[in-house]
């Protein structure tokens, strides 16, 4: 009875003194969460570490400052889950207050992220020149999520004045952090207890058609047609009038017909990949039964919704911008070309037959545009990734995989179930790309990942029961044999 007092009066003093020591360094942080609570970030201090640039390198020791952010407002300590979420192709600006704030909360879980390299502001270099890019890879960015998690795990310890102690992980990840959350339990299963792939694209995919037929599937007879007349009466005008055409979007910028046909169509596509198809298909198969000019009709909804509350921006097609070499917030386009051209591919070409899309956005078109923001030698190794990583073969275990009916991106991810890698489909009429962690639509951010917003919250809230019990099960196996995590 002694020894036990003792022991727990230990774990007591371990605890306060780790309490302690995290308010003195994220007193700010602290502060401003309870400010802000309620914002669409759980956080937004960042911090910093150093990250190895070339990690398959015996000789090249350089390094760079590599930016995260931690949550530990839920956090058991000391001895509770740490969840790893993984930034991703985009400028890493905290982080989001959705469906893994509610997990964190259930399973007293701590939360860090690091911004993926090359984006934002962990930048190894000061231009995004061709030669510069060649650390940007899926295998150099695992690593650093390896070396990043070696880095906290032991930055820990010796906040909590302890040797060899090993918190248990978990992974997660939408669309390529999704991938990048698989195949991180797949490489490191050491580091991880499992990981959770929303929308994991985890299939290199050279043309990829399936996208384009997805996009017809989700909007239905009515809306696919219109938007197919869309498409064809955007390649007559071209024909005649490009100018006026393409000032009508706003687009004059994209000199390329090709740019702009792919921006017509990209901008439909986000409509159903982030929970928001009533905002295209409704005015549209409206317009047309009113005879109204269709093109008015789209580029009212592209102007307002797709480059006006979504957010895109026009130059984001533009082959000059993408072929600028400057460090900045709108990197993010061109470091993500430099991926797909160079490794993964996802081509969304049109397909022979039916296709929404312009058939001018074809294979070529795609390696054209490789060729010319970054050169001869730039081309998707497609069937070496695959071989690297398994494709939809992947040979991993505890993965979960989530994927949302409407997503166009859900052909690249894996949607059938296997040994130890359980998939789900949410099936609704606005679930799209990472239902599971943002809720309806996916975006703008659904607080706390809400379900409410979702055409079927049952259909959701089932899935995300099944994904709690796998994190909570494989949790448990991770460590509960040594008697030192339980879960909940």
């Amino acid at each position: 009875m002694v020894i036990q007092l003792i022991f727990k009066i230990l774990n007591l003093i371990i605890l306060l003194l780790f309490l302690i020591t995290q308010f003195d360094e994220s007193s700010a942080y602290l502060s401003s969460h309870v400010l802000n609570n309620g914002d669409d970030y759980l956080t937004t201090q960042q911090h910093w570490f150093n990250q190895t640039l070339d990690h398959f390198s015996p000789f090249d020791h350089r390094q760079f400052k590599q930016r995260y952010y931690e949550f530990l407002d839920n956090f058991r300590a000391p001895d509770g889950p740490i969840f790893l979420k993984i930034c991703g192709e985009y400028t890493c600006n905290g982080i989001a207050n959705d469906y893994l704030s509610v997990l964190a909360r259930k399973f007293g879980a701590a939360i860090v992220s690091p911004e993926h390299r090359y984006y934002g502001k962990s930048s190894p270099f000061e231009s995004h020149t061709t030669e510069n890019l060649q650390y940007l890879s899926s295998k150099q960015a695992l690593f650093d999520l390896a070396a990043f998690r070696q880095y906290y795990q032991e930055s820990l310890n010796r906040k909590l004045n302890r040797i060899d102690v090993e918190n248990p992980w978990f992974v997660f990840g939408v669309s390529y952090p999704g991938a990048l959350s698989a195949w991180f339990r797949l490489k490191f299963p050491h580091l991880t207890c499992g990981s959770l792939a929303s929308s994991a694209v985890v299939l290199s995919v050279y043309n990829f058609t399936e996208f384009d037929q997805q996009i017809g599937v989700s909007a239905g007879p009515d809306c696919k047609a219109v938007l197919q007349e869309v498409t064809q009466l955007a390649e007559e005008r071209l024909k005649t009038d490009d100018n006026e055409l393409k000032s009508l979007f706003g687009a004059a910028e994209l000199r390329d017909d090709g740019d702009f046909l792919y921006f017509l169509a990209d901008a439909a596509v986000t409509a159903f990949q982030y929970g928001n198809p009533d905002k295209l298909c409704s005015p549209l198969v409206k317009a047309r039964k009113a005879n109204k000019d269709l093109l008015t009709a789209y580029a009212s909804y592209v102007n307002d919704y797709y480059v006006g509350s979504f957010g895109s921006s026009v130059k984001t097609y533009n082959q000059e911008h993408l072929k600028n070499t400057t460090v900045s917030e709108d990197s993010a386009d061109r470091l993500w070309w430099f991926q797909v051209c160079s490794e993964v591919a996802y081509f969304q070409v049109a397909p022979e037959n039916d296709s929404i899309r312009s058939s001018q956005i074809n294979t070529r078109y795609h390696l054209d545009l490789c060729k010319n923001l970054f050169g001869d030698g730039v081309y998707p190794e497609v069937e070496a990734t695959n071989l690297y990583y398994g494709g939809l073969r992947i040979a991993g275990s505890k993965i979960v995989f989530a994927n949302g009916s409407q997503d166009p991106w859900r052909h690249a991810s894996k949607q059938i179930s296997s040994t130890d890698m359980p998939s789900y489909l949410i099936t609704c009429h606005n679930c799209g790309h990472g239902t599971d962690l943002r809720g309806c639509p996916q975006s703008p951010v659904s607080i706390e990942g809400d379900s409410k917003g979702c055409s079927s919250p049952n259909a959701v809230n089932k899935v995300r029961q099944h994904i709690t019990e796998h994190i909570d099960q494989w949790l448990s196996e991770c460590h509960g044999a040594s008697g030192y995590w339980s879960a909940m």
